[in-house]
């Protein structure tokens, strides 16, 4: 087994430190149905909260934003919180936000100090993304750099280096998600994450989406990947499980490995 990189927020794992550690998404697209989710969610108690924005129907009201993610933080006590607007590139929701606009919503969330992490697809201007990796990193923010593919998987080489150029773009995290087409498209997710997490230097999610991929968000913590996502009231990609299944069946991998 390939022990990954720990997720660590200012110096300390998040929740118990055990792998994978487990993000539960916030997907309402009102404040009541982020109310509702926090309320299912929370008691749940996962090791992080990922806010996906792209859905949420007030993302273009920054007061209303700063205002719900520090609503969020009260509701969810120590939980740290994960940022996200997905493109919709990369299987989000249209926004009616330009990406300067989203940037600028970004450092504004940052430097309101009501995040801990933020998801900003590799994809996007280098520009735009060296600007986020410098507000985040000045706002003592982790930054998660990632990759989407919900059309196919790319070849061994392809994903290997792109879990090495977020690293080299100066991510604290680097997330790989692809979907399968045929079992062998889960292995070379594994393969790769596995060679990645034995030479890149940050922690790394490697995600194989869909049922078929389903395998690697229960064992890719063997594999080098560091977190897995999971289902609390309601799912943001194809896939994930309930949160208290993925317990049950994690439970049971971890007493056969030891």
């Amino acid at each position: 087994m390939v022990q990954p990189r720990r997720i660590e927020l200012h110096g300390q794992p998040i929740g118990t430190g055990a792998f994978p550690s487990i993000i539960v998404p916030l997907v309402g697209r009102t404040v009541a149905e982020v109310r509702a989710e926090l309320a299912a969610i929370v008691p749940k108690q996962p090791d992080l909260l990922e806010w996906r924005i792209d859905g949420f129907e007030g993302i273009a009201d920054t007061a209303l934003m700063v205002d719900m993610a520090r609503e969020i933080k009260r509701a969810a006590r120590h939980l740290p919180l994960l940022l996200t607007r997905r493109h919709t590139r990369e299987g989000g929701q249209a926004i009616a936000l330009a990406e300067p606009d989203v940037v600028a919503l970004y450092a504004r969330l940052c430097e309101a100090g009501c995040v801990d992490f933020i998801d900003y697809e590799l994809s996007n201007a280098r520009e735009q993304l060296a600007h986020l990796r410098a507000v985040s990193a000045r706002c003592g923010v982790g930054m998660i750099l990632s990759y989407h593919n919900f059309q196919s998987t790319p070849d061994f080489d392809t994903l290997l280096g792109t879990f090495a150029e977020a690293e080299r773009l100066g991510a604290d995290i680097a997330k790989v998600a692809v979907m399968p087409e045929a079992p062998q498209d889960v292995l070379t997710l594994l393969g790769a994450t596995c060679k990645a997490s034995q030479t890149l230097g940050i922690p790394l999610i490697g995600i194989s989406m869909g049922g078929l991929g389903a395998v690697s968000r229960i064992m890719g913590w063997q594999f080098g990947s560091a977190a897995t996502f999971a289902v609390g009231k309601s799912g943001s990609a194809p896939g994930q499980l309930a949160v208290e299944d993925l317990r049950a069946v994690l439970a049971t991998v971890r007493q056969a490995a030891r």
